[in-house]
């Protein structure tokens, strides 16, 4: 049996969490929910208040969407890909990237857009049987995350 570690290693890993401002919005909650308690007692106010904002903070921070390359297979939230299907990545920031994200983005495309993530990957899919024909990628660091797809799609041309 084959050995597949050097295929399987994380060539790439990011989540997409929320931003400062979003997550200070989300714990903005906390101080809702103690008001709604106050009648019962300012401390158990307290108390509830601050477990909802943390518990909302974590829960945004946690189910958030990863992206990752993981050997040769592209994995976007819950989707995934072979790199044997994909084609050269593009990558877009600034006006390029809202443009991605906007009036360029194709409807028969599949996309994870996150506000507040500049950058945008977008990778045109070979498999003439998939409905879909490209991945749009919201991304912090879309240079790593395109490099990333371009040595999964070498490993893949060396498995050949």
């Amino acid at each position: 049996m084959q050995n597949d570690t050097q295929h399987a290693r994380t060539r790439y890993r990011e989540r997409l969490t929320p931003g400062l401002p979003l997550l200070v919005t989300i714990a903005l909650v906390g101080p809702m929910v103690a008001l709604v308690f106050v009648p019962i007692g300012a401390t158990t106010a307290l108390i509830i208040g601050a477990a909802a904002s943390l518990l909302l903070v974590l829960a945004s921070v946690l189910l958030s969407p990863s992206i990752r390359v993981d050997g040769t297979v592209l994995r976007v939230g819950r989707a995934h890909i072979d790199a044997q299907w994909l084609a050269e990545p593009e990558t877009f920031t600034g006006d390029e990237a809202r443009e991605r994200r906007g009036p360029l983005l194709p409807g028969d495309g599949w996309h994870l857009i996150r506000g507040g993530v500049d950058g945008v990957v977008v990778v045109a899919l070979t498999d003439p049987d998939d409905p879909v024909h490209s991945w749009t990628i919201s991304s912090r660091t879309p240079d790593r995350l395109a490099a990333a797809i371009r040595a999964a799609r070498a490993a893949v041309s060396d498995q050949r």
